[in-house]
């Protein structure tokens, strides 16, 4: 028997290995050479569940640029494999249709609203990238061709996080149908609401916690050193209102940033309503954006 051991050199013997060092998982493999690794954790928040990612690592040579996706679910809940319901059934599924493009992607948990209220979630996605930037050689990633990508829920935080991550400057940012504005009456939105999934964010109602919910609102945290911005949304939208795009595409023009706009007539939330093939337009028209963004 080795030497006794005190409680705290214990504890650190036991201890799941950090997740800068902890070997990948086993990677699936792939029609095309894409690998997927499942599962794999990028951080442990203290008192909180280890938060994971999928990674989908495409078949061609060479660091390939980077998509991490943020996933939707009113911030309370949501699958970080999940794009959307119109894209649940498509097989092979979006996101290895955005690997066999040449382009990896990282699918990260952050925590819900029913664990922790902003900038919890934001926090997250910024280990998630610091992660990345560590693991980079090791999964054949180029973490400098970074495009932050996210639906709904997962839209306001990838705006937030282009926005707001400074070092290293993310690529672009690719945004559908996410809410921009957590200050400002948009029904079916009220920031009196304390009941609101916004108001569960930030956990009071918007309204009176007027910091936290401009510091929470894309459009107020827009700035003319932005990276590009691809803002697409459905005009017949009744959870998150068209406006919400258009007044975020509005401000970064208006600030000089670089973004496109795209309203999609007769699209609900979740592209709901649309044809699939119109669906498939909106992903190969944003994996494009991804692939040339700087």
């Amino acid at each position: 028997m080795g030497r006794p051991v005190t409680p705290g050199e214990l504890r650190a013997l036991i201890a799941a290995p950090h997740p800068d060092v902890a070997p990948l998982p086993p990677a699936a493999e792939r029609p095309g050479g894409i690998r997927l690794l499942r599962g794999v954790p990028y951080a442990v928040p203290d008192g909180a569940r280890p938060l994971e990612l999928d990674l989908w690592l495409p078949g061609t040579p060479g660091p390939a640029p980077l998509v991490l996706f943020v996933h939707g679910g009113a911030w309370r809940r949501g699958l970080r494999d999940d794009m959307g319901v119109t894209t649940r059934a498509w097989e092979p599924g979006p996101f290895e249709r955005i690997a066999a493009a040449g382009l990896a992607v990282a699918c990260a948990d952050y925590r819900l609203s029913g664990e922790a209220t902003f900038p919890a979630p934001l926090e997250d996605l910024r280990a998630a990238l610091r992660w990345l930037g560590v693991r980079a050689a090791e999964l054949g990633v180029d973490p400098a061709h970074t495009v932050v990508w996210g639906e709904s829920a997962g839209g306001h935080l990838a705006a937030l996080l282009a926005l707001t991550h400074r070092e290293p400057r993310l690529a672009g940012a690719v945004v559908w149908y996410g809410p921009a504005d957590l200050t400002t009456p948009r029904p079916p939105f009220d920031p009196a609401d304390p009941a609101t999934p916004e108001a569960l964010l930030l956990g009071a109602a918007p309204g009176d916690v007027t910091e936290a919910a401009v510091a929470a609102s894309p459009v107020r945290q827009v700035h003319r050193d932005a990276p590009p911005f691809l803002v697409v949304h459905g005009e017949a939208d009744t959870m998150v209102a068209c406006s919400h795009g258009r007044d975020l595409a509005g401000a970064l023009r208006a600030a000089g940033a670089p973004v496109e706009l795209v309203t999609v007539p007769g699209a609900d939330h979740g592209w709901y309503g649309l044809e699939q093939e119109a669906v498939e337009r909106i992903l190969t028209r944003s994996v494009a954006f991804a692939t040339t963004a700087k």
